[in-house]
């Protein structure tokens, strides 16, 4: 009877236990714990290090929180990162197509604004004498067709009006008409020929007048000074057209012609752009800088161009067709080559070496590497290049064990 109730109580515990066990094993099916968990987190990692990796939420050597990693968003491709949505937002990652099109050629410079040469009138006398009367005393002074510049005394002035008057005494049309001659030659103008004709009388000084409307861009006698016609008294300019002289590098000596467009932006005047020509291209650079010489021509109407006046310059370049471009921004620039971070979608990235070709403005052309439609990173992409460049030499260390 004992052992009957004693195998009776051994089944009831046995029973019992493995209804208690069979509870603590069975999944939970209340609210609170039945919610799907997501996918299943793999570590956590340093958003700015991703060498630094741990089992468990905490904060990075850099104090910031790290990141989680999920299972199936570890990169898979050489060079490729995979990166959490909500670090991208907090990166600030932008991107942008590579598009295939025209690329205009524009060559951004500086220069400094110059008179017209071609017309610059140099002033000099034909004669040896002394400047008895300068009517302009400095440079920059206006001057007006017409207007008196200086006076000059010379002996040999003086002898040709005589020999002259003399030839008109004598009625000898050969010797008035040589006389004549030799005044036009020594610079005598029309007009005080004729007044020598009509007065009869020889003038000590002879007058010299402006030919044109202008500036003094040199003065270089004053009063009583002994010239020679060496000597260049002055130099009259105009300038209702200047000059702008541009410096351009050698690699964009190529891109430069006469009759293209340009702009010029000067200080004094914000906001607002001159359009000139091209008007010549120097045949040689200049062997210190390594620079060719550009001439540009702007009509100056109000003469608001002064010259000596630095001024910003950029020149239409003939354009490109069809070709793939990016904004300037996206590019890395290394020692030997360039790199772009490409976006492959759904948070993965890819550093990409390419070949760059011209810049214009803010884009800039990819001759080989990247397709046209494919996005390139524009901001942080100097981070993601980074991390892509460790798990590529992850990877081949790796390899090579």
């Amino acid at each position: 009877m004992n052992s009957r109730i004693a195998v009776v109580v051994a089944v009831m515990v046995t029973l019992i236990i493995g209804i208690l066990v069979g509870r603590s094993l069975a999944p939970v099916q209340d609210g609170d714990s039945a919610e799907d968990t997501g996918p299943e987190i793999l570590y956590w990692v340093a958003p700015m290090d991703p060498n630094y990796r741990r089992d468990e939420p905490g904060k990075s050597p850099m104090g910031m929180d790290l990141v989680p990693v999920y299972a199936g968003d570890e990169a898979t491709d050489s060079g490729v990162v995979a990166i959490d949505p909500t670090l991208l937002n907090n990166l600030g990652v932008r991107t942008a197509l590579a598009e295939r099109g025209t690329l205009p050629r524009k060559i951004e410079t500086v220069g400094y604004i110059g008179y017209d040469e071609d017309t610059l009138q140099h002033v000099h006398t034909r004669v040896d004498g002394w400047i008895e009367k300068l009517a302009t005393t400095a440079t920059g002074d206006p001057v007006t067709k017409g207007q008196l510049l200086f006076e000059l005394y010379s002996p040999t002035l003086v002898n040709a009006q005589q020999e002259f008057l003399a030839a008109l005494a004598s009625n000898n049309t050969v010797l008035r008409n040589a006389s004549r001659d030799r005044l036009a030659a020594l610079g005598v103008t029309a007009a005080e020929i004729r007044r020598l004709e009509q007065e009869r009388e020889a003038s000590q000084r002879v007058r010299v007048y402006a030919q044109s409307d202008g500036v003094i861009a040199h003065l270089g006698v004053r009063e009583g000074i002994f010239v020679t016609p060496a000597t260049e008294v002055m130099s009259v300019a105009r300038l209702d057209r200047v000059w702008v002289l541009a410096e351009v590098f050698e690699r964009q000596s190529a891109w430069v012609e006469p009759g293209q467009e340009a702009t010029v932006e000067l200080d004094y005047l914000p906001g607002k752009l001159l359009r000139g020509t091209v008007d010549y291209v120097y045949p040689e650079l200049d062997p210190k800088t390594r620079t060719l010489k550009v001439r540009l021509r702007f009509d100056n109407e109000g003469e608001t161009l002064r010259p000596n006046m630095f001024a910003r310059v950029v020149i239409d370049g003939a354009a490109i067709d069809n070709i793939v471009h990016v904004p300037r921004e996206a590019v890395i620039r290394g020692g030997s080559s360039s790199r772009v971070v490409v976006d492959l979608g759904e948070g993965r990235f890819q550093s990409r070496e390419i070949l760059i070709g011209i810049e214009s403005g803010d884009r800039v052309a990819v001759r080989r590497g990247l397709d046209e439609g494919e996005r390139v990173v524009t901001s942080a992409q100097f981070l993601i290049d980074s991390e892509s460049n460790i798990d590529v030499a992850l990877e081949r260390m790796e390899s090579t064990r």
